[in-house]
């Protein structure tokens, strides 16, 4: 550039390539790459995802076995406001109805986040990397890389909605409403894997991609939420705003609404028209986001203010997530009672997640529990920050100069196990201001989650500093503690297996005497892990 000449962002102009003629050569094989690299990741998605659906229909039959009370239940649903919000709509008070209640949300948002995961990694990931100058120098035309994550992505949701199928055609013995209820999770799935491509191609780097899709799928959730408190039928505008909304719109085991997926898959094909377009309209590396220049002289004087800086903005949703989460969950156990009703069964349930207290107390040590289950997500995912800038090649550069391993490991733990007291604390603030009472004992039984929270983290750390190529099995530990939280109850899971998790042995509060004997064991052999965690990384290779 000439002196005096105006600068401002680049211009995204397309690059001819090796195989221009050809957009999706090297497809294959680039689809096969990904599949061997998801090898583990997909199908462990898959099982757990699609099998909780017909588990969660054989709990439903156990505990609601007569049409009197599952038209009693169906009822209490669809009377709560909150519990609304949360599940959706009742269409249908069968075992497969409910079950379509309880899951479709939930199933269609993981099932987002498990394309999320899978278009990103194989698109901007790969880019960010410079894995992907690679491979586009060999015979890779331009659209191949993003057909191949697609495809990655289709191939998941599909296994999926056949598992779901599947497995509630077994229980319910109807085929029709089993089936469209695959559809659903594994349509909205997809939509969202677009999304994502989106994503991919706007912004400058995985983070960024894979936090606007997760903000845009926040977002569907909230719309769905509203739109489902306001009316009991789910007709408002704002539930047919969200893909979420569309998914409990399919109507399954209700007299099936089967044009509703063709809806979804307009939106999957207008959604990938505009992935391409874009893909074609930038080289490999360049965004249409442009860079902000940084400040003339530097703000970030150490290692923790960097960490600080690359994990606030996940903090800052992360918190306003449970504040929220905390508001509604508070709100559903201020009609726990008339919800529950004479279900022993139920009662039973809610009695196996919170304790042997009274009824309310118990739902609410529920709750919380249930926050304490995905904190540990948060607390996971912030660990392996120090992975993901590793491997990326940007922890390289700071380590080269005064900032020692230690150090610089610190930053990001402390946001990692802060923030886990942050959030913790905003949940309860959040389930405060839903149910209205006892605000020191909330926040109190918020806080004892903190233990089985940061041993999950300690897990990641000591895999991330002595087995670092293991690190992302820090996913499957963290997994199975959720699974084991969010089944085990309704599958009366044998105590010996429950204790698996770190909450198996967690007090039940409120409502229960604090046992403190846990808490500290828990604790202590946390620290245990992280300080072996930190003696690995001091020792080790950095990562090439």
């Amino acid at each position: 550039m000439t002196a005096g000449a105006a600068t401002g962002p680049a211009r995204v102009l397309p690059v001819a390539r090796t195989g221009g003629s050809r957009p999706y050569a090297g497809t294959g094989p680039l689809l096969r790459l990904a599949l061997r690299r998801d090898r583990i990741l997909l199908p462990v998605w898959v099982l757990v995802l699609g099998g909780s659906f017909p588990s969660v229909a054989r709990s439903l039959a156990s505990i609601a076995g007569t049409a009197a009370e599952r038209a009693d239940l169906g009822r209490s649903l669809a009377a709560n406001g909150s519990l609304r919000a949360l599940y959706g709509p009742v269409f249908s008070d069968s075992v497969g109805g409910l079950t379509a209640v309880r899951m479709t949300t939930f199933g269609a948002a993981l099932a987002a986040v498990l394309s999320l995961t899978v278009v990103v990694r194989h698109t901007r990931e790969e880019e960010e990397t410079g894995r992907q100058d690679m491979l586009s120098a060999a015979m890779v035309g331009r659209r191949a890389p993003l057909t191949a994550a697609l495809l990655t992505a289709l191939i998941a949701q599909t296994a999926l909605a056949l598992v779901i199928a599947a497995g509630l055609a077994g229980v319910t013995g109807d085929t029709a409403g089993s089936a469209a209820l695959g559809v659903a999770v594994g349509g909205v799935g997809m939509l969202f894997a677009c999304t994502a491509a989106i994503a991919a191609q706007i912004t400058g780097n995985a983070r960024l991609a894979r936090g606007l899709t997760a903000a845009v799928i926040g977002a569907a959730f909230v719309l769905k939420a509203a739109g489902d408190a306001a009316t009991a039928d789910g007709s408002s505008p704002l539930t047919w705003l969200s893909p979420l909304g569309w998914a409990e719109h399919v109507r399954a085991y209700a007299d099936e609404r089967w044009w509703v997926p063709l809806l979804l898959l307009a939106a999957v094909a207008v959604q990938a028209v505009l992935a391409y377009a874009l893909a074609d309209r930038r080289d490999i590396g360049m965004s249409f986001l442009p860079a902000r220049p940084g400040p003339a002289e530097g703000r970030l004087a150490t290692a923790g203010g960097l960490a600080w800086r690359i994990q606030r903005g996940g903090l800052y949703g992360w918190g306003a997530g449970f504040l929220l989460s905390g508001i509604m969950f508070g709100g559903i156990t201020n009609g726990a009672a008339e919800l529950v009703g004479d279900n022993e069964g139920t009662r039973e349930i809610i009695r196996r997640m919170g304790g042997e207290q009274g009824l309310t107390d118990a739902f609410l040590a529920a709750m919380v529990g249930l926050l304490g289950l995905v904190a540990a997500v948060y607390t996971v995912a912030s660990v392996l920050r120090l992975y993901g800038e590793e491997t990326g090649g940007r922890a390289e550069p700071v380590l080269a100069g005064a900032v020692g391993r230690l150090r610089w490991a610190a930053g990001h733990l402390l946001i990692a196990f802060g923030g886990a007291v942050l959030i913790m604390l905003l949940g309860g603030v959040g389930l405060f201001l839903g149910h209205g009472q006892d605000l020191p004992g909330i926040l109190g039984a918020c806080l004892v989650q903190l233990p089985a929270i940061w041993l999950l983290g300690a897990v990641a750390v000591l895999l991330y500093g002595v087995f670092p190529r293991a690190t992302p099995a820090a996913w499957a530990v963290s997994g199975l503690a959720l699974a084991l939280g969010w089944l085990g109850p309704a599958l009366d899971l044998p105590r010996p297996l429950m204790n698996l998790s770190p909450f198996g042995h967690l007090p039940k509060l409120p409502g229960t005497e604090m046992t403190w004997p846990p808490v500290l064991a828990l604790t202590a052999l946390a620290a245990a892990l992280v300080a072996a965690g930190l003696a690995g990384l001091r020792r080790r290779d950095v990562l090439g």
